[in-house]
């Protein structure tokens, strides 16, 4: 390998959601016995899910596996109405760690569905995310992924409704909304766009650096679909060379020149800095900053008051948690919160 520079980008890696989402599994492993269940992975990144793994958690794909009375988390992707409801049915302790962004588009599927709106939904068949969001009014819901998918559409009235799924790229976003805008002029679409800022961040910052380089390294894991789209711009923008790991052991030895380096939104931090010691470039790592990003989500607000009443009695029915002084949610991030777990 030669690499001659490195490219950046900043931002990259966790983002709001996924930083929420792991510390809040991170709270619960650390308050409960094992094994603590999660409803689908926490986050697709199979690193983290296998990290977790490692310390008890059950990841499982249908709730009616969760047994009886056992602490269970829902995924930072949603999850269906009905599927929540089961779950704290099921549950003896029972988290919903959905991103707040998915939940406002949640929100807006409600409203327009009582307002008599037929909702185009722009999302991946099959991501939990998009499954999740189609159930929250099914009678009202058509998904659509690509411009041409809105001509083979049924006659919709002229109440029509447009969302999407957080993760996907401007490019794939506005290239259904134009074409549902053609169709029905009329369209509602909510003012500010349902796509996840984090996303927009990571590509905007891609875009920034991709021109410079000889090949960029894109990491994360084969479902998370906000890495997909990353790859797909940057092959999109024209780089000679893209390159998709998921852990730095699966780097090419040939690469050479300037490399760009980015990571998905539930990418590990640890993994870009293992890449980047691989790379070891001779002239250096150069931080390309596309913008700041300060975001914080605080843990859903049942695991608060559950943190809350640990503090004043450790061990009161949880086994014996270790000092939650040590892991206070807002001054330790998630790569920190895992590695905390690590000492347990």
């Amino acid at each position: 390998m030669d690499v001659g520079r490195v490219l950046l980008a900043e931002p990259r890696g966790f983002c709001a959601g996924v930083e929420m989402a792991i510390k809040a599994l991170a709270w619960l492993v650390r308050t409960f016995d094992e094994p603590v269940y999660c409803y689908h992975e926490i986050v697709h990144n199979k690193l983290v899910v296998e990290r977790f793994e490692a310390l008890g958690v059950v990841f499982v794909e249908d709730i009616e596996e969760v047994p009886k009375g056992a602490p269970v988390m829902l995924s930072a992707h949603g999850s269906a109405p009905d599927i929540v409801q089961r779950a704290h049915g099921v549950g003896g302790y029972t988290v919903d760690a959905v991103c707040p962004l998915v939940t406002k588009v949640h929100h807006e599927v409600k409203t327009r569905a009582r307002m008599g709106f037929q909702v185009v939904y722009v999302g991946h068949e099959g991501h939990e995310e998009a499954v999740g969001t189609m159930a929250v009014a099914p009678e009202a819901m058509h998904r659509v992924e690509h411009p041409s998918d809105i001509d083979a559409l049924p006659d919709l009235g002229d109440n029509v409704a447009v969302l999407a799924q957080t993760t996907l790229s401007h490019r794939d976003w506005s290239g259904v909304l134009d074409a549902a805008g053609e169709r029905w002029p009329a369209l509602w679409s909510p003012g500010r766009s349902d796509l996840c800022f984090a996303t927009t961040n990571r590509q905007g910052a891609l875009l920034d650096l991709v021109d410079r380089c000889d090949a960029v390294v894109v990491i994360g894991s084969t479902n998370s679909s906000n890495t997909k789209a990353l790859v797909k711009l940057a092959e999109e923008a024209g780089c000679r060379r893209v390159v998709w790991i998921n852990r730095a052991n699966e780097l090419p030895d040939d690469l050479s020149g300037t490399v760009g380096v980015t990571a998905g939104a539930s990418a590990p931090e640890e993994v870009v800095d293992a890449v980047l010691a691989t790379l070891a470039p001779a002239d250096g790592i150069e931080v390309v900053r596309h913008t700041e990003e300060n975001e914080y989500f605080p843990p859903p607000r049942n695991l608060r008051d559950l943190l809350a009443a640990v503090r004043g009695f450790v061990g009161l029915g949880f086994g014996a948690p270790p000092p939650v002084a040590h892991f206070d949610d807002r001054s330790v991030g998630a790569s920190g919160a895992l590695a905390a777990l690590d000492q347990i």
